[in-house]
């Protein structure tokens, strides 16, 4: 690992055999921490795309294999029509911005939501960067954009029963395994750790199916302060917890 000098304090705690496979962030804390600094809202998102380009570099400096961000929920639609045009504008921006760069580190872009209902222009940045970067094997970065984890399941469903109506889905035959084949998530490792930065403790429509037994860490730390070190953290405290998937630690420590 390539990690500069300011992280090796941390990144010698770090267990290699306790990492997880699947990171997801739910990136909040932008509006109020412009407000803090008087700054426009547009100004908090700005900064909050720098932190995950941050969170991005030091995911892929760690060999994390999965990343996935909540960056525009289904939900968000309802704010003022400036700040979301703004927001759909910065996303074609970063898109724009990080295809090289996503090049140069092997990351292949993912995305969580329902697509259709995005912008043609977003859909087409979109679209243009996920062909960019379909090659790239070493991490998958998931942006979620228009995504509500009820409305992921919403649409799962709906598939599955368009499938069962033409015969392809025997509905005796419907398992866990079956219905994750139909989420947005489908094939990935589910996420092992979700982190919510800005001192919010809930989840908000966040991959609800998927973060069934994942770790939750919340922090005081907005989401444009949120840095290399915080996400290192993190991990630590990942690391320091006891995952049983329903079994006794004895069963686990026999193993």
């Amino acid at each position: 690992m390539a990690l500069s000098e300011q992280y090796q304090d941390l990144l010698a705690q770090i267990d290699p055999a306790k990492m997880p496979r699947h990171i997801a962030v739910i990136m909040d804390g932008n509006g109020r921490w412009a407000k803090a600094r008087n700054l426009p809202r547009t100004a908090g998102h700005k900064a909050g795309a720098e932190a995950l380009r941050r969170t991005v570099e030091i995911c892929r400096e760690i060999e994390l294999p999965v990343l996935s961000v909540y960056a525009f929920s289904t939900e968000n639609w309802l704010r003022p029509l400036e700040e979301v045009r703004f927001l759909m504008r910065l996303f074609i921006e970063y898109l724009h911005n990080e295809v090289a760069l996503m090049n140069r580190q092997q990351i292949r872009l993912g995305f969580l939501g329902d697509k259709d209902g995005l912008p043609p222009a977003v859909r087409g940045a979109l679209d243009e960067a996920q062909a960019a970067t379909a090659a790239n094997k070493r991490m998958l970065l998931n942006i979620a954009v228009n995504y509500g984890g009820r409305d992921e399941l919403t649409r799962a469903v709906r598939k599955i029963a368009a499938a069962a109506a033409q015969g392809g889905v025997v509905p005796a035959e419907i398992s866990e395994q079956l219905i994750g084949d139909y989420l947005d998530t489908a094939h990935e490792a589910d996420p092992d750790l979700i982190i919510r930065p800005s001192g919010e403790l809930r989840i908000s429509n966040f991959l609800l199916w998927q973060g069934a037994y994942a770790e939750l860490y919340f922090t005081q730390t907005l989401w444009p302060d949120f840095t290399k070190r915080d996400l290192l953290t993190a991990l630590l405290d990942y690391q320091g917890r006891r995952r049983r998937f329903g079994q006794t630690q004895e069963q686990i420590s026999k193993d």
